[in-house]
């Protein structure tokens, strides 16, 4: 397929120095990025005591992952100098992590006391300390990224029901927690949604585009049929603040039949359209999403993101993955060599047909079946979002819905930003 990596010195690079030494042409940013997240962090009081809850995020409503460090008030994602964020909740089983310090009235990621970078928390938008008339704090009903706001309609996924939840996932388990302290409700209401979005565009230069993504819902006449009611509720409600009927616009949903993917191209505002296929080997998502492989199959739902193509059109459709979750123990792949190569073809199958795939880093997070799994080398990540970045260039896919500002959870969409050789080592020298 043509892709190469150039490499300096021998063998695999192991820590960020070495990556960065290692990839001159790619973004030490976005390599100390993947490094954070694969290795976790976590923060020293000082550091803490530098969270300003009056300007500061520490509150999100969140699907995956977790909204803080067993009921502390954290911060919910790290930025860097050059606008890129990291996206991440303290992991207190993980086994390496970086650590966010203050030192000198400023915060610096560290490694083993040694500083890497000055970071910044994010700052709250306007409205997250206002409620819905019906006394919905703004805050749960929509997250907000740098430009960008995240509505979850609905927090629990019905594969998870009879032992199907995807394996890397902790979807129900964080979600049941949301409700006990934190007291989230697992359904949003529209009315909520229209004044939270009509309250944000009130904030001049917030908000550039709007994301909705939901449990998997499997009931209806046909399969997911009620999941598409939901979107089509909620995104309604949401345009309805919008002068025209398409608005700047994405769901991260399942794998809809085309009947259904017209019915929310036709009846919303919605302008492009994300389906996670999560792992690129049929054999590998037969065995880590047991309930998307039995109720549809990898290549039934491979075909499906494929069609969206048709509605919505080239580079307005992608399917994430969980990048290095194909190494998972014992039935992942035995290599790094052998998972890259594999997963590249695939993303190259659906690059070729307008499908752009994209990758988290694989976190294993307490309440999945891969809690106690271990990620792959920093080496594997910079290779793989370089891979993908580079197939978006080979066929002329924008990725445009996913980038640093209004996502920032896809090392490799963040080195789409970037022209080759335009950083150099620019971390702090520590």
């Amino acid at each position: 397929m043509g892709i190469s990596f150039r490499t300096t010195g021998a063998g695999r690079a192991e820590t960020v120095r070495e990556a960065i030494e290692a990839y001159p042409d790619v973004s030490p940013f976005v390599i100390l990025k993947t490094d954070v997240m694969r290795r976790s962090l976590r923060y020293t009081e000082r550091a803490l005591s530098k969270l300003d809850k009056s300007i500061h995020q520490y509150q999100q409503r969140v699907l995956i992952g977790s909204n803080g460090a067993e009921g502390a008030d954290v911060p919910v994602s790290l930025q860097l100098r050059d606008g890129t964020s990291i996206i991440i909740m303290p992991n207190l089983h993980a086994a390496n992590p970086y650590t966010v310090d203050e030192i000198d009235g400023k915060l610096f990621l560290t490694d083993q006391g040694r500083i890497v970078e000055e970071v910044e928390y994010w700052y709250k938008p306007d409205y997250y300390d206002k409620f819905t008339s019906s006394g919905t704090p703004m805050w749960q009903v929509a997250s907000a990224r740098p430009q960008r706001i995240d509505i979850d309609p609905n927090s629990h996924c019905y594969f998870w029901d009879g032992g199907g939840g995807c394996k890397f996932c902790n979807i129900n388990a964080n979600s049941t927690r949301s409700r006990k302290e934190r007291n989230m409700a697992v359904r949003l209401k529209a009315q909520d949604v229209y004044e939270t979005v009509r309250e944000a565009l009130k904030q001049p230069g917030l908000l550039t585009n709007i994301k909705m993504s939901s449990g998997s819902i499997l009931s209806g006449q046909e399969i997911l049929d009620d999941e598409v009611e939901l979107y089509i509720e909620m995104l309604q409600a949401a345009g309805a603040n919008f002068k025209h009927k398409k608005f700047p616009s994405t769901i991260v949903a399942s794998a809809f039949s085309e009947k259904q993917l017209a019915r929310l191209y036709d009846e919303t505002g919605l302008m492009t359209y994300t389906s996670d296929i999560e792992v690129l080997n049929e054999r590998l998502f037969s065995w880590i999403c047991p309930g998307k492989h039995r109720l549809i199959g990898y290549p039934e739902w491979k075909r499906r993101i494929v069609q969206a193509v048709d509605i919505f059109g080239r580079g307005n459709v992608s399917s994430g993955i969980v990048g290095g979750v194909e190494l998972a123990k014992p039935h992942g792949f035995q290599s790094e060599e052998e998972a890259l190569a594999v997963v590249l073809e695939e993303a190259e199958d659906l690059a070729s047909r307008g499908v752009s795939v994209v990758h988290t880093v694989f976190v294993p997070m307490p309440g999945s079946a891969f809690h106690n799994q271990t990620a792959p080398s920093l080496d594997y990540y910079v290779k793989l979002s370089t891979g993908l970045s580079t197939l978006r260039k080979k066929y002329q896919l924008n990725i445009d819905m996913d980038n640093y500002r209004k996502c920032g959870n896809h090392p490799d969409t963040d080195l789409d930003r970037i022209d080759e050789g335009s950083y150099r080592h620019v971390l702090s020298a520590g």
